[in-house]
């Protein structure tokens, strides 16, 4: 009995290798899929207003089905060392990479939605081996990059309860299997709340946290806030304030995708069935990152390639997890951006081109132990990914001071 008990165990907290190999017929078969798109007319406006421009979304595809390619993207997440293990029932794929600095600090760092790992790709050199890229060994970190529950390669929950919450209890987990006994973590998006609820948890592993998408909203604030409804902001507001709550109120009014997704997830089903459909729904997040992404396909990148846009939806499409990955919204109880009541250190870090910028008065108040707040002069909603050398130095700033 006792020996079918250790090798159950042993089986259960395993950690196994992984390595990404699509069979060719999907990739051909997405490429068939593509080229059979039914297009609907061109919009009636001459902005994006109505959503994503038919101009845009055709090159998208036109590029996608006839020059992209896969591979490339395979091998640079192949070579880096890949694994599965099971946490709390559900297979959790990750990227782990140690650094050749021996006192480096371990740091799992979390992606969002429509993101994946690939968002993380540019930060892993920076980070690991921070010597080669203008930084010093005393600023190392070993990166750990899990897959979200329902996202890329980990496993689909089968059944409803793996929220935000449940995934920071199963980050805390993986850090803890793989022998880290102290460790920082980082996120934007989804991560970033990801992040911010592992702090709320407080862990006596984690030393503190840094996020890009801060949480800061004051209670007081954030419950004026109505989605496609006109708000009204409260007196009193600084100049500062005032502009985050606009940016706030003016995102609240664009946000059908994440009401479809926390409301009605599973009718999105057409997004399993095509990857136009699907790409145009990813790429309709905000404002700026829409216009990062059509000029990309305009044939002016900054930031993001057409590439890089494109092995993400890819791996959505490959891994068919359109639907997995949006139940996301609707097993979420937490506000996106208000105050969680963390009490350990806290490095924000504010992209001009954020969905918001936080202030530094709200950045105060909501994490008594901040140490480290710095707004930067360019970089938008998906940092790691548009402006890794940026990231990667708040991030070693951020965490100077708790090693």
């Amino acid at each position: 009995m006792d020996t079918q008990i250790n090798t159950t165990t042993q089986t259960q907290f395993a950690i196994r290798p992984f390595h990404i190999d699509i069979p060719e017929e999907a990739l051909v078969d997405l490429r068939q899929r593509i080229v059979a798109t039914r297009w609907p007319e061109k919009e009636t406006v001459a902005d994006q207003s109505q959503g994503v421009q038919l101009a845009t979304i055709q090159e998208l595809a036109r590029y996608w089905a006839s020059e992209y390619d896969w591979r490339k993207v395979e091998a640079k997440l192949n070579a880096l060392p890949q694994f599965i293990t099971e946490i709390d029932g559900l297979d959790i794929h990750f990227i782990h990479v140690r650094s050749k600095h021996a006192d480096a600090l371990p740091l799992i760092v979390t992606h969002g939605w429509p993101g994946s790992v690939v968002e993380q790709l540019k930060i892993v050199e920076p980070l690991t081996n921070p010597t080669a890229h203008g930084g010093s060994a005393l600023d190392a970190f070993h990166l750990v990059i899990p897959s979200m529950p329902g996202y890329g390669f980990s496993g689909k929950p089968t059944t409803t309860g793996w929220g935000p919450d449940r995934i920071a209890r199963a980050w805390v987990e993986l850090m803890k299997r793989l022998g880290y006994t102290q460790f920082v973590a980082q996120g934007g998006d989804w991560g970033a709340i990801i992040t911010e609820l592992m702090a709320v948890q407080a862990p006596p592993e984690l030393l503190g946290i840094h996020t890009n998408m801060a949480g800061v909203f004051p209670p007081d604030v954030a419950k004026t806030f109505d989605v496609f409804q006109s708000s009204n902001p409260p007196s009193g507001l600084s100049a500062d304030e005032r502009r985050a709550y606009e940016q706030m109120d003016y995102f609240y009014k664009h946000v059908g995708y994440a009401v479809m997704m926390g409301t009605r997830p599973q009718t999105l089903t057409g997004l399993a069935d095509s990857p136009v459909g699907l790409a145009a729904f990813m790429i309709d997040h905000d404002t700026r990152s829409y216009e990062l992404i059509a000029r990309a396909f305009a044939g002016h990148p900054g930031g993001l390639t057409r590439d890089d846009v494109l092995d993400n939806i890819t791996l959505f499409w490959l891994t068919n997890t359109a639907i997995s990955a949006a139940r996301l919204y609707r097993e979420n109880k937490f506000g996106f951006f208000d105050v969680k009541n963390i009490s350990i250190p806290v490095a924000v870090s504010v992209f001009p081109d954020e969905l918001y910028q936080a202030p530094r008065s709200w950045a105060e108040r909501a994490f008594p132990k901040l140490v480290h707040y710095n707004a930067l002069d360019k970089g938008g909603h998906f940092a790691a990914w548009e402006q890794p050398q940026l990231l990667a130095e708040e991030v070693r700033a951020g965490f100077r001071s708790l090693r």
